[in-house]
This record gives structure tokens, C-alpha cells and sequence, in this order.
């Protein structure tokens, strides 16, 4: 139904009163919300016109004003009746509640804030610790260009997301516990090789499913990854000087017995890929 400019008033109405429309643009909400609290009774226009107009007086755009003003502080609209209607209502104690509730959600939106700034720089440079601190946690002989230089190889893969996430939450005493676990499965390596242990006994096979649960501190490692990583160990030169430097010859007897308990679920290390 057509409406006349605000200046001149709806057709038929009162210079001043306003139809829906004009109402709706005049407090930033929609019709149809100005409709629903006609139907429900909490902010009605006081009049009409003789082609059927719902007007709003002065006086509804001043309770409108109200309902607009509560409705954003997070109030109900129940409760906004009662403070509206109900003159036994405490209405400073009904807003310093509310005020309260905000303050928690506020609180609550800044550590997501908080979470989330962390989650992008973990995202960005891997572990959230200080050169210092990473040294002071993996070693005088770690170098932490190798996280930099692991997100330039691996940033765009699902992996890196998931390490990301974990990295995103972990303290340096988590990470502490992280580099012991490592530390400790290198020895125990060394000693099963030491020992004579053969890949594919069954305390190698138990080594290798160990390997397998302390890797998945950085993300999920499933058989055929850790078939690939296995490869990685021994052919590239650092991880390889790695586990030489545990013992000459660990990167390789560690790739066979990887490779041997691959063979025993059913998988063909030959054809093994990164799934």
C-alpha cells in the first residue's frame, strides 16, 4: 500500500504519525519486526487511517525507542515487557544484570580474540615460543629456522593445519613433555638396535606403534604416512644425521622395521603414499 512523505503526513493521517515503513527506517529495524510486536502486543501503533494505514504516534516511536534499546542491551522481549509494563519491575537491577551478562560475553569474546590470534601465528611460524624458549626445550642443537622453513614446505597441507591447531594451545612445559616423549623413543630405538632386536620382531613392531602415538603430538600419523616418513628418515641428509648421530646406521634399521610392520597390517611399502 502506498505511503505519503513524511512531511505531509500518511494520506489520511495526522502530520507527524508514521506508517510502518517510515517507522521502521526512522528506528533501524525491519517491518517485519514491527509487525511481530504488534502481533505479540509489546509495541502497537495507536492508530489508523481511513484506508487502513497503521500510524505510530509520538508516543509509540518513544516505546518503540525503548524496545529498539533493550532489544540491543540483549534483553527478551518478555523481559522488555515487564520493564516496559510492570511498574513493580526493579529496572536499574533488571540492566545491571543484563550489564553483567554482557561483561561475561565480552570476556568471553576476547579470549576467542585471544584464541584466534593465537591460532594465526601458530598457523604462521608453527610452535608459539621464543627462539630461546625453543632452545631451551628441544636443545642447544635445534635450529628454529627449521619450523619456518617446515611451514614453506608443508604450509598448505592438511598436516600443517593440524599441527598448527595443537601448536596453538600448547605451553612450553607441553612442549617440554613433547621433546622428552622424543627424546625418549630415540633412546629406546637405540637400544633395541643395540640389543640386536630385528625389524619386524615383535619389539620392534612395539617401537614402531610407539613412534606412531608420539608423532600424533604433532598430527595424525597413519601407517602409510608413517611408511613415507620412514623414507624421510633415512634419504634425507638431516633427519638422517639425526638418527645416525643416535646411533650409525638407526635411520636405516629404523626405516626396514617401519617398513616390516607395514607388511603385517596388509601394506605394500613400495606403494605406500601420504594418506
Amino acid at each position: 500500500m502506498p505511503e505519503a512523505t513524511e512531511a505531509c503526513g500518511p494520506i489520511g493521517g495526522p502530520t507527524g504519525a508514521l506508517t510502518v515503513g517510515q517507522a521502521a527506517r526512522r528506528l533501524g529495524v525491519t517491518v517485519r519486526a514491527l509487525h511481530h510486536w504488534d502481533e505479540i502486543g509489546l509495541a502497537s501503533p495507536s492508530l489508523r487511517t481511513a484506508a487502513g494505514y497503521r500510524l505510530y504516534t509520538t508516543g509509540d516511536l518513544e516505546r518503540l525507542h525503548r524496545v529498539v534499546v533493550y532489544r540491543e542491551l540483549g534483553l527478551g522481549l518478555d523481559r522488555i515487557r515487564a520493564v516496559l509494563d510492570d511498574a513493580s519491575t526493579d529496572v536499574p537491577g533488571a540492566l545491571r544484570a543484563q550489564r553483567a551478562q554482557v561483561a561475561a560475553r565480552v570476556d568471553r569474546l576476547q579470549r576467542l580474540g585471544a584464541g584466534l590470534d593465537r591460532m594465526i601465528d601458530a598457523h604462521e611460524r608453527g610452535p608459539l615460543l621464543t627462539a630461546e624458549q625453543q632452545t631451551a626445550v628441544f636443545g642447544p642443537e635445534w635450529n628454529p629456522d627449521w619450523t619456518a622453513e617446515a611451514r614453506r614446505r608443508y604450509g598448505d597441507t592438511t598436516q600443517w593445519q593440524q599441527y598448527a591447531e595443537r601448536a596453538a594451545t600448547r605451553s612450553p612445559e607441553e612442549w617440554r613433555a613433547v621433546a622428552d616423549a622424543v627424546a625418549g623413543l630415540d633412546r629406546a630405538l637405540g637400544d633395541a638396535m643395540d640389543a640386536g632386536v630385528e625389524p619386524g620382531d615383535p619389539a620392534a613392531n612395539d617401537l614402531v606403534e610407539r613412534h606412531r602415538e608420539v608423532f600424533a603430538s604433532y598430527f595424525p600419523l597413519t601407517r602409510e604416512m608413517q611408511v613415507c616418513l620412514g623414507r624421510t628418515y633415512e634419504s634425507d641428509p638431516g633427519f638422517a644425521a639425526h638418527y645416525d648421530g643416535v646411533r650409525p646406521g638407526l635411520a636405516a634399521w629404523f626405516r626396514r622395521a617401519v617398513d616390516a610392520s607395514a607388511r603385517a597390517h596388509g601394506i605394500d611399502p613400495d606403494t605406500a603414499s601420504w594418506r
